[in-house]
């Protein structure tokens, strides 16, 4: 009778037929069953993966969504308001019974609008430490039509399955993020005379991805090519909200609003316009004024815009979020066992920088980095343990940096 460990207990080798043999207390398993007891288990957590468990009772409302938004970014309610309701709605699409009534809810994707620096990208990024579905945010500037060089539209939702772990039953049910969705704007009123193909030709070839088609999708991104194994997706669950900056759209808006001018009264409607934010007068007009086609602009129902960030908001988003940019430097010198401390007026400095150099809160990080680019370099070396950063200091090695890279004409 063979002993415990000479023989495996699943297939019956022996140990001299195996590379590897695991002793227990009991049994014994070859690598290769080992190796195969791997792969059946990875498959079936997979598939459990897959299953979408959430309780109607566990969904997060639309306030709670926007309460967490709230600990990230500063202000931009609106927006906050309208991502919440879109994101909950999505949740709730997901877990509709089937009835008898042949009501089928569809999707409201979402399209942002709002400069640089004012927290699209970033309102996305924070949505997602929230969400229990894949999540992904894609670039649309390095998308062209198929058949040219660049991406093609698919490589949007390889994204999405490399998110989910290329679980396709997850994925199917995600939310994508195109960013830079005003760089795929038409170029030219006619169309028919050059074909756009990194404009309305992306835009086209968006339009099944938005409405909700079965795409195949190459697995690892890039062209596809006849001999490639793709995969299709059914793009009817995902949810996709744009964001883009739509730089010198104003100028439509403010075309469209003095076009109502007739009269006096008229003359005194648009006295009340706010010059300062024309954008929270944007209707999807203005975007087809701007280049997007008409198609795609009523595949993107729900259209909203982000406030410009003025002094008091740039002086909140440096110290009050979670993960403000003052906390981030603090944590970086506590790494080192420095601690570090800002008199209030640096603050003040900072924000005056930022509101020259018009980048919002993106130019915040630029001017902090140039302020403290020579103690980052130099103290991890000289065991200093603590650093108080003054004014004087910082208009010193600001003065030092080069600042004209920042400047924005």
């Amino acid at each position: 009778m063979a002993k415990i460990g000479d023989t495996c207990t699943f297939c019956g080798r022996s140990r001299r037929e195996v590379d590897l043999m695991i002793n227990g207390i009991s049994g014994a398993i070859c690598n290769d069953c080992a190796r195969q007891a791997y792969e059946i288990v990875k498959e079936q957590m997979k598939h459990q993966k897959s299953s979408f468990e959430m309780d109607r009772s566990e969904l997060p409302k639309p306030e709670d969504i926007k309460a967490f938004l709230d600990q990230y970014i500063i202000g931009q309610d609106d927006a906050k308001r309208y991502l919440s309701v879109s994101v909950y709605n999505h949740y709730k699409r997901l877990l509709q019974e089937k009835t008898s009534d042949d009501v089928e809810i569809e999707k409201s994707n979402i399209i942002m609008v709002g400069t640089t620096g004012t927290g699209k990208t970033l309102m996305a990024r924070t949505i997602a430490k929230l969400l229990h579905v894949p999540f992904a945010i894609v670039d649309a500037t390095v998308l062209t039509q198929a058949g040219y060089v660049g991406e093609d539209i698919e490589s949007i939702l390889t994204r999405l399955l490399q998110a989910a772990d290329y679980d396709v039953d997850a994925a199917e049910r995600g939310i994508v993020f195109i960013d830079e969705i005003d760089k795929i704007a038409r170029k030219g009123d006619n169309p028919s005379i050059t074909r756009d193909v990194s404009g309305e030709g992306v835009q086209q070839g968006l339009l099944k991805l938005l409405e909700g088609s079965v795409v195949n999708v190459p697995p690892q991104g890039g062209r596809k090519h006849p001999e490639q194994k793709m995969i299709p997706v059914d793009t009817k669950n995902i949810l996709f909200i744009c964001g883009g900056a739509f730089d010198g759209i104003e100028k439509k808006i403010a075309q469209r609003l003095n076009t109502r001018v007739v009269g006096y009264a008229a003359a005194k409607d648009t006295a009340q316009v706010d010059k300062n934010n024309l954008l929270k007068y944007i209707t999807p007009a203005d975007l087809k004024s701007f280049g997007l086609i008409p198609e795609i602009i009523g595949r993107l129902p729900i259209l909203t815009y982000l406030n410009p960030l003025d002094r008091t908001a740039l002086r909140r988003i440096l110290t009050e979020p979670k993960n403000s940019i003052i906390k981030q430097y603090v944590k970086l010198f506590a790494m080192d066992g420095i601690e570090l401390s800002f008199d209030e007026d640096v603050f003040e400095f900072i924000v005056d920088k930022a509101l020259e150099f018009k980048l919002g809160a993106r130019g915040l990080r630029s001017i902090v980095e140039a302020i403290m680019m020579d103690a980052m370099f130099t103290m991890p070396t000289t065991g200093e343990k603590t650093l108080h950063v003054t004014l004087a200091y910082a208009k010193e090695q600001f003065e030092k940096a080069d600042v004209n890279r920042l400047q924005v004409s």
